[in-house]
């Protein structure tokens, strides 16, 4: 049981993680198109199941669709999808430039990891508040046991809570850097 809330707080962490992998720092990085789908073939489907993206310079994003009837679709997403970038048609890929940010946009995605960053401790929180909840319910443990238990409890959550201020402090690093 005590097991269950370290794996549900590591995954909160994980959570934490994905978001600001989405966020651009200025560099090109293939989750910025993750979550962008494409029609293909009716179906919604985001564009690294239908295209191989890569990074073939610091600030250029390489899209090779696996098919060539998806050049256009794939561009028309991305125009669509409005994150700041402009798409350019390159033969049978696409090429998408990652523009400079300014100073107003950095700050903005400062702002918006430190947003994550707190629904990542909130989670976290939560998760602590149902491991004491199961605790305090049990009837088969002591009542040092369980304090002893709760007091394991809040060290784990300090210890993952200061992992995601870590984190949260190279992404602002990282995204405020010029």
């Amino acid at each position: 049981m005590a097991e269950d809330y370290v794996v549900k707080m590591q995954k909160a962490i994980e959570s934490t993680e994905r978001e600001f992998s989405k966020i651009r720092a200025g560099q090109a990085t293939p989750a910025i198109l993750d979550n962008i789908r494409v029609d293909y073939y009716g179906t919604p489907t985001p564009i690294p199941q239908v295209a191989k993206v890569s990074v073939p310079e610091p600030r250029m994003l390489l899209v090779s669709p696996w098919e060539k009837t998806m050049v256009e679709p794939i561009n028309r997403a991305i125009l669509a999808a409005n994150i700041g970038v402009s798409p350019m048609m390159d033969g049978n890929c696409i090429r998408v430039a990652i523009p400079i940010l300014t100073a107003e946009r950095r700050e903005g995605l400062a702002k918006l990891a430190r947003k994550h960053a707190e629904e990542g401790k909130v989670a976290i929180r939560n998760i602590r508040r149902e491991a004491n909840d199961l605790i305090k319910k049990n009837k088969n443990i002591t009542e040092d046991e369980s304090k002893k238990t709760q007091e394991q409890i809040q060290k784990t959550t300090d210890s993952f809570i200061e992992k995601i201020d870590k984190i949260l402090q190279e992404k602002e690093n990282d995204i405020l850097k010029v």
